[in-house]
């Protein structure tokens, strides 16, 4: 490891060192409002659209009262459709509309509308938490994959989870794509903040350039 790749991380966190959730206004706990919000966002995330937008329709959901498995499940398809439309997310809406709502219904009845349950049973197995998680309707492999990096900040067992696309960001900045190194690079950085950063860097080369550009002026104004 390199001064140059420390300063290159710090930039990094420094600039865009936000989670997703935080973004999208949960105020993340071990509780099972936020746990299912945060759900709902990996499944926006995780389809073929601007994390922007994605982001704006886990707000809306909740602005609009569907803020739990039980009032996902209550509300219509339409006004599922309605508030997806208001965060802009229209490309997929009545799909998602219909995942919403069968995805409500599994948490409901197979685990009392609490993610915890699902992590109880996991009962530490990471491989078998993620297996469990794509069994909600419109949650693959990538929306799994997003739910454990936000949830790591107070899951603990599932720490550090940099996946691939973090890993993706660790290479466009030319930093180790190993995740031990990664977090060792990182110090006492949240791996939830860090893994949100380098994902921030996987999607958009302009914060790539920029993070290396002030690295570099800060090599060359020490050398």
């Amino acid at each position: 490891m390199t001064g140059r790749e420390e300063r290159v991380l710090e930039t990094l966190v420094a600039e865009h060192g936000r989670t997703f959730a935080d973004e999208a206004g949960i105020k993340l706990r071990n509780t099972p409002q936020p746990l299912y919000r945060t759900l709902v966002m990996a499944c926006l995330l995780s389809a073929r659209i601007r994390g922007s937008v994605a982001l704006a329709t886990t707000r809306a959901l909740y602005e609009a009262g569907m803020r739990d498995p039980r009032r996902m499940a209550d509300a219509t398809w339409q006004q599922r459709v309605d508030a997806l439309g208001e965060g802009g997310y229209r490309r997929y809406d009545e799909r998602t509309a219909t995942q919403l709502g069968d995805g409500a219904e599994l948490l409901l009845e197979r685990w009392g509308g609490d993610l915890r349950r699902m992590r109880d049973a996991a009962d530490g197995d990471l491989d078998e938490l993620r297996d469990l998680l794509q069994e909600v309707p419109g949650l693959g492999p990538a929306g799994a994959d997003i739910f454990l990096r936000e949830v790591q900040r107070v899951w603990p067992e599932a720490a550090p989870h940099l996946d691939a696309k973090a890993l993706q960001g660790a290479g466009r900045l030319g930093l180790p794509e190993d995740p031990d190194q990664l977090v060792k690079l990182a110090g006492h950085t949240e791996p939830a903040v860090l893994a949100a950063a380098l994902v921030r860097a996987a999607l958009d080369k302009k914060i790539v350039k920029e993070c290396l550009r002030q690295a570099e002026n800060q090599d060359s104004k020490t050398g």
